[in-house]
């Protein structure tokens, strides 16, 4: 039976003194009322023992979505199959030139780079400037680079505006739509870039792009990205070197919107020229969103004319006042950007992006639905782009339906729970629109919400003291169930067996303190099952 002792004020909870309070009856068994049986909506908050903040009131999802292709999958109706059939001989012609103009560009870079001891291999920190004949010849590969851009059908670009000086403004930024800007930016500035270290394997585009002294990144390592910005700084102050070109939303959008930007260009404080780019169309989206890129190409092939514009905007100068740091600066930088697009900044983020392709790789619908607005996310809890796609395998796997939603009882399912008066209260922490299911930005929010909370690291180090093993300094499978019975859990032993492997990260058959510290980091609302030895009750079978 459970008996109980008298517990701090600070660590009481609805929990216990509401609809499951402990309570003694004449036999000497726990009973609970007829609320238990309730779905707990209004029962009371299972983590009030954590502090006295209110669960999480989110904002609610933007309905925007900056990563979806406007154009029907293969239709797009009668005009458009006949253009396609009719366009068929020139598409060839169109890519018979896109690979005689990328094999010219390819020998040419070849020999530009040959016997140039800084690019053997791959471009090295502090290396110097090209030498003025090798970029002279370089010039072969940006006139074949302008072909590339007419074989797609982008037979005249509109430009409005002109670049500044190199010494004004040595780092560019653009917003990112598809492949096509870097193609042109290759052509009409010869910058070096920042790009993502993967491209380097590219076929022809790795040697290409070595050629302008590409700044590689690994944009998920602190110590690369932090080189990164080394770099950037260093090419910046000196004028020998071209242009620094960068990307900073990290990813390419529909271009109806801008997502959040990445702080490298604006971390080295030096005066930043913005570009918009924008690619007018009535019945084919040129943006590289939820479309493959052979797709992309036979569609652009496939257009009588594909239609660009670049627009040279005026130059963003860094904050005088040193507190206002890289966020002001790139706030003020995306601002600009958006004004000039009329288009809306967002809080969306790379890893947005992440989010929705490992939706679609999971064969889910309606991908969209599963994003968070990562980078408002990360500012508001701290969580971090890996944690969230750490938690997104466990959603996946809670068998959402087709709109991203994930109902009480696969939820539990997932830990090997029932529905259990706690287990709806629990579930209702998260699910604040009462309507039953939950989205995965409600569940990212609702973990981040809980670990955030004051009492969160104190409670957890107290239930693991209350209830491990004294000898062994671990807690059991039966010391796990002792606690759940506390909670009038009972699972099936299946149940009981896929809980504690949830808390035996490590898979050595017993929960350590490291073990069970690590399962309520990723889990915490896992931390109400505790609520009873937090506060001081005790679990003692009658045989």
């Amino acid at each position: 039976m459970a008996s109980t002792s008298p517990s701090p004020t600070s660590l009481s909870t609805p929990l216990l003194s509401d609809s499951i309070a402990p309570a003694r009856a004449s036999n000497g068994h726990r009973h609970h009322d007829d609320s238990d049986a309730a779905c707990g909506a209004d029962g009371g908050d299972p983590f009030a023992f954590l502090s006295e903040d209110q669960p999480p009131r989110d904002r609610g999802p933007s309905p925007a979505d900056p990563f979806r292709n406007g154009t029907p999958a293969w239709g797009g109706g009668a005009y458009a199959w006949a253009r396609t059939l009719l366009l068929l001989p020139v598409a060839a012609l169109r890519l018979a030139l896109f690979g005689i103009a990328i094999a010219i560009g390819y020998a040419a870079t070849w020999v530009a780079l040959r016997g140039w001891a800084d690019t053997r291999g791959r471009p090295r920190e502090g290396a110097g400037p090209m030498p003025a004949w090798r970029r002279r010849l370089m010039w072969i590969t940006r006139i074949s680079a302008r072909c590339i851009l007419f074989s797609f059908g982008y037979h005249w670009i509109r430009k409005k505006g002109k670049p500044a000086p190199r010494e004004l403004a040595p780092i560019v930024v653009s917003n990112h739509i598809s492949y096509i800007e870097p193609i042109f930016f290759f052509y009409e500035l010869f910058p070096t870039i920042v790009s993502s270290d993967s491209h380097d394997a590219l076929p022809f585009v790795g040697t290409i792009i070595r050629a302008m002294q590409v700044i590689y990144v690994d944009r998920f390592s602190p110590a690369s990205r932090k080189a990164a910005v080394n770099e950037i700084k260093r090419k910046a102050a000196c004028n020998s070197f071209p242009r620094v070109l960068l990307f900073p939303e990290g990813t390419t959008t529909n271009g109806r919107f801008l997502i959040s930007f990445q702080h490298g260009a604006f971390i080295p404080g030096y005066p930043v020229q913005p570009v918009v780019v924008r690619y007018p169309h009535v019945h084919f989206d040129q943006s590289w969103g939820n479309i493959s890129l052979l797709k992309l190409m036979f569609k652009m092939f496939t257009q009588i004319h594909n239609f660009m514009e670049v627009e040279y905007l005026p130059v963003v100068y860094p904050p005088e006042i040193k507190q206002q740091n890289a966020l002001h600066f790139a706030e003020n930088t995306s601002y600009a950007m958006a004004r000039a697009l009329n288009v809306l900044p967002t809080s969306y983020s790379y890893g947005d992006s992440m989010i929705m392709a490992r939706a679609v790789e999971a064969g889910k619908v309606n991908c969209s639905n599963y994003m968070v607005e990562m980078a408002w996310v990360k500012d508001m809890y701290g969580v971090t782009t890996a944690e969230t796609m750490e938690l997104l395998e466990h959603f996946l796997t809670m068998n959402p339906d087709s709109n991203g939603c994930v109902k009480a009882q696969d939820f539990w399912a997932h830990f090997g729970l029932d529905c259990s008066p706690l287990c709806k209260k629990i579930f209702h922490y998260f699910d604040s629109d009462i309507k039953d299911s939950i989205t995965f930005r409600q569940f990212l929010i609702g973990c981040a919400h809980l670990r955030k909370q004051p009492q969160f690291q104190g409670a957890c180090e107290t239930a693991f003291e209350k209830c491990k093993d004294p000898e062994t300094s671990d807690i059991s499978r039966g010391k796990l169930a002792d606690v759940l019975r506390l909670s009038m859990l009972l699972p099936s032993d299946d149940g009981m067996l896929k809980l504690f492997k949830t808390f035996d990260v490590d898979g050595d058959e017993k929960i350590s303190r490291d073990d069970f510290m690590t399962c309520l980091g990723r889990f915490p609302f896992l931390i109400a099952f505790f609520a009873a030895p937090i506060n001081g009750e005790v679990y003692i079978e009658i045989v």
